[in-house]
């Protein structure tokens, strides 16, 4: 039984996550999809893999992103993650040039993954009176669905 089975189950559970991993990848990559799907998706899938697929998954998503869009996400997150007293391993304030690249970021995610599962999703929270930060749905709602496309074997 594969991982996605495992957190999944069979038939329709997988039906409706291969769906949500669809609508991400069609379009434009804050659209077609929630905030709530983007929390729940990346709540129930993220913490569960394996750093390597966590950060194959990460940079797949970050690739949908523009690298302006990029290095203005890795800036709210490090503002996000002050305002609650953390620290994001391995990101030095007031330098998130490098943070275009997909790969730079991907890997500043993983190493948050490693340290604490389930971090970069209770730093972006959501739900706040104005509603997720879209490009924090993009990271959460992208990395569960490339997750999902990757443990399907890519065959979306």
């Amino acid at each position: 039984m594969n991982l996605l089975e495992n957190l999944l189950g069979n038939g329709q559970q997988q039906q409706q996550a291969q769906d949500f991993s669809n609508r991400f990848q069609q379009g434009q990559p804050d659209t077609g999809y929630s905030e709530q799907e983007a929390q729940q998706y990346y709540q129930q899938i993220a913490p569960h893999l394996p750093a390597q697929q966590y950060q194959t998954a990460a940079q797949q998503a970050f690739d949908k992103m523009s690298p302006q869009d990029r290095q203005t996400f890795a800036q709210y997150l490090q503002e996000q993650a002050q305002q609650q007293g953390q620290t994001i391993p391995g990101m030095a304030p007031g330098q998130y040039g490098q943070y275009q690249d997909s790969n730079a970021l991907a890997r500043v995610a993983t190493q948050m993954h490693q340290q604490q599962p389930g971090m970069l999703s209770q730093i972006l929270g959501g739900g706040q009176s104005g509603g997720m930060n879209p490009l924090a749905k993009v990271a959460l709602g992208g990395i569960a669905a490339m997750a999902v496309k990757n443990l399907m074997g890519g065959k979306l």
